[in-house]
């Protein structure tokens, strides 16, 4: 079984290649391509990926052999450097039989040749974007899909390009393999929320674990008073605890916090939704009431933890988390017409990595919309450049990527144990807010530091999904 962490590393093949004819014609032609095969190489071993480098390939027969390589590796993206011309033949059958998405890259060595003392064989180092139309149209005809990206071997846009797909890839791997937790029942009337698990084996992958809240009772049952106290330990060196909090009920939710630890490892959780409503206080009830802490907490390991039942959401957090912006569960608050914001945030799990200072926790002595009492966290995500990131739904059942960029600036906040952020479009905040409740997206949505568009382009892309974005 592959860990969390294995499992968000994706592999990506590599092969270069040029057409074998120009060897004997251009004897430096050859070491001068591997010299930049070897660069794009040692670049891309510096992402955070497993690299299968099947190295120079020169004719369809080697080709072939590349291609049987890469498909026992189970890529989830294929590189393909075109250093110079190269025949369609040679790339047609890695990209056909791998199953992978294809990635064509053409950077040539400098910005411009030396039109004035090129000769023949300098000029074909610099031929890479030659096959590359010609790749396009073999590739289209034969129903593969490909990208590509052009440049120069030190070009910093290109490469910014190049790991936006290979983050992709990265993402593409962890939903077509993740495991994600569903806990409790639908919060009552919520019919946008509502997924079907078979649409989302279907068009994300990977695997929906439905659990009982008994799963965690019984393992909060078996917390011990020490790891009662090693939680609350740990709890006081990241938040700082406010007056407002009851101790019986930080003990409960340190209680509850380690047992959710228990559950995620024991069911090896990607990611966990949960809701449940209970009655009367009893012990469900308090379970559901109990979980912001534990929930927050999971979702600043990488574990994102939604409640409300938002499986897509926790999906969304899961996104937002491997391109390194966090996710933190929001939904709207209010719109600030004066100051043209919006605010948003909510009142349950956010992701305590993207904090804008040490997060609060506020004791409640009720929640509002939901059974139970307890403690909340409350702080506003890092000012500065952020992305929302939804999952909607069509009526054909098609998911979609909705997302829309902004800034989180400074501005007054409710103190009641929420997560609240000022966000400003730089429009009208009550004409954003219908544009983007017009988009496909659902109630919640996960909302990361950072501009993230480019990278969800390409997320989109790979995933087969339609991206919606929202200006």
């Amino acid at each position: 079984m592959q860990t969390g962490t294995q499992r968000r590393r994706p592999t990506i093949g590599l092969v270069a290649g040029g057409l074998g004819a120009y060897w004997p014609q251009f004897p430096s032609l050859l070491p001068t391509l591997k010299q930049s095969a070897a660069y794009v190489s040692e670049r891309i071993s510096g992402y955070d990926a497993e690299i299968i480098d099947v190295g120079f390939i020169s004719d369809a027969q080697e080709g072939a052999v590349a291609a049987e390589r890469l498909r026992a590796a189970g890529c989830d993206l294929i590189v393909g450097f075109l250093t110079t011309y190269m025949t369609a033949t040679m790339l047609m059958p890695i990209a056909q039989r791998s199953g992978a998405p294809v990635l064509l890259i053409n950077l040539q060595p400098t910005e411009s040749m030396d039109h004035a003392t090129v000769t023949t064989g300098e000029w074909l180092a610099y031929c890479g974007a030659c096959p590359l139309p010609e790749m396009a149209n073999a590739f289209t005809r034969a129903g593969i899909e490909f990208r590509s990206v052009s440049g120069f071997l030190r070009d910093e846009r290109a490469w910014t390009k190049i790991g936006n797909w290979i983050k992709a890839a990265a993402v593409r791997k962890v939903l077509r393999t993740g495991r994600h937790g569903l806990m409790g029942h639908l919060y009552p009337g919520m019919y946008d929320v509502s997924t079907d698990l078979t649409m989302v084996s279907a068009q994300f992958g990977g695997h929906v674990e439905v659990l009982e809240y008994d799963d965690l009772r019984v393992r909060v049952q078996q917390v011990t008073s020490a790891e009662i106290e090693a939680k609350i330990a740990s709890v006081e060196s990241i938040f700082e605890v406010t007056d407002s909090v009851d101790a019986d009920d930080f003990a409960w939710g340190a209680k509850v916090s380690a047992g959710l630890d228990k559950l995620v490892a024991d069911f090896d959780l990607d990611s966990l939704a949960y809701y449940h409503r209970g009655l009367e206080g009893e012990q469900h009830e308090r379970l559901a009431a109990g979980m912001i802490l534990g929930a927050s907490l999971l979702t600043a390991r990488g574990i994102p933890a939604a409640g409300e039942y938002e499986l897509r959401t926790s999906m969304a957090m899961l996104i937002m988390d491997i391109l390194g912006a966090g996710g933190s569960f929001t939904e709207f608050q209010a719109l600030d017409f004066e100051r043209g914001h919006v605010e948003m945030g909510h009142d349950g799990p956010g992701h305590l990595a993207i904090s804008s200072g040490k997060p609060l926790l506020r004791g409640l002595g009720v929640f509002h919309g939901k059974r139970g009492w307890g403690v909340s966290v409350e702080f506003d995500v890092a000012h500065g450049p952020v992305t929302l990131l939804g999952v909607g739904q069509t009526q054909d059942g098609r998911y979609s990527l909705v997302a829309a960029e902004g800034t989180v600036v400074d501005g007054p906040h409710m103190k009641i144990g929420n997560t609240t952020s000022r966000v400003d479009f730089a429009r009208n905040p009550g004409d954003w807010t219908d544009d983007w409740s017009a988009s496909g997206v659902g109630h919640h949505w996960a909302l990361g530091t950072g501009h993230q568009t480019a990278s969800l382009r390409a997320i989109a892309s790979l995933m087969n999904l339609p991206l919606v974005e929202v200006s």
